[in-house]
């Protein structure tokens, strides 16, 4: 079974693009989590949104209380996953609320959610996202649009962009970033999760990254015909740490938080390591 994991805040408008966007896949998900930060009002948006675009998946909504630092995005992340597992999910793409997926972005991920000796396990899987202009006025929502979403889309140079059907190994972990990802259940719960110490965007992946590292795994990019498609500036992704489980000192590699302590990631991530353990190969 694969699960769609989907953190929300507000941003309801980018709620019913995204579950647009996965109801008009070539492939759609089994079941669609989303977990509601302080914010009620969204299950009532996703279960509209997917009985608006007829023959509903299911749709589990988690509630997660708000956390007074900033939005609890590592342990909402780590609830959609115990939820998701729990229903009987092996493989999960986690996407942000702001993504909308393009045609083959499930199918893309889906075909490469597999044992291989060229992705050492943890393997997390990535893809590239483009950033949509401003919405005029009037003009309606992103999700009467989708057919657009290829011809607006701007892609960021520095980002690693493989040509659809095609893999590329990234050595560097630090460039995971949690836009659009996937993995097996059983991969993330032998992680441990994310560091739920961190609160915020930014300061989380770096800390799951090195995580996956250290475990011996692997970061790959995969590319699909239409890449993954975000309603977020660039400039939002900085790296926020508000609490600190530190060993050593370390700069930021994902900009931002220069002079921060980083170095604490695999005490974090032992305190974290109760997920349940999936079974299967993920396939």
């Amino acid at each position: 079974m694969l699960a769609v994991l989907t953190l929300a805040h507000g941003r309801h408008d980018h709620l019913r693009a995204q579950v647009a966007g996965l109801a008009a896949g070539v492939r759609r998900p089994d079941l669609h989590v989303v977990v509601a930060m302080d914010d009620p009002a969204v299950a009532q948006v996703a279960h509209r949104a997917w009985r608006a675009a007829g023959d509903p998946v299911p749709v589990l909504v988690e509630p997660l209380a708000a956390d007074p630092l900033g939005l609890p995005l590592a342990a909402a992340r780590n609830a959609a996953a115990r939820v998701a597992t729990a229903a009987g999910a092996d493989r999960l793409v986690f996407l942000d609320v702001d993504c909308i997926p393009g045609p083959t972005t499930l199918t893309t991920y889906a075909r490469h959610l597999h044992p291989s000796p060229s992705r050492p396990s943890p393997a997390v899987l990535g893809a590239d996202v483009a950033y949509l202009p401003p919405r005029q006025p009037g003009c309606g929502g992103w999700e009467h649009q989708l057919h657009r979403l290829a011809e607006v889309g701007v892609h960021r140079p520095d980002r690693v962009r493989p040509a659809p059907g095609e893999t590329r190994a990234e050595p560097d972990l630090t460039r995971f970033w949690s836009l659009s990802f996937a993995l097996t259940a059983a991969d993330f719960a032998r992680t441990g999760g994310f560091c739920p110490l961190f609160v915020g965007y930014g300061g989380e992946d770096t800390d799951f990254a090195q995580v996956v590292g250290s475990l011996g795994g692997s970061l790959t990019w995969v590319g699909a015909r239409r890449h993954t498609t975000s309603t977020t500036p660039p400039g939002r992704r900085r790296s926020t740490m508000s609490r600190r489980w530190c060993a050593t000192p370390a700069s930021s590699p994902t900009g931002g938080g220069g002079g921060r302590c980083w170095g604490g990631w695999s005490s974090c991530a032992s305190a974290v390591s109760r997920l349940p353990t999936a079974t299967g190969d993920g396939r």
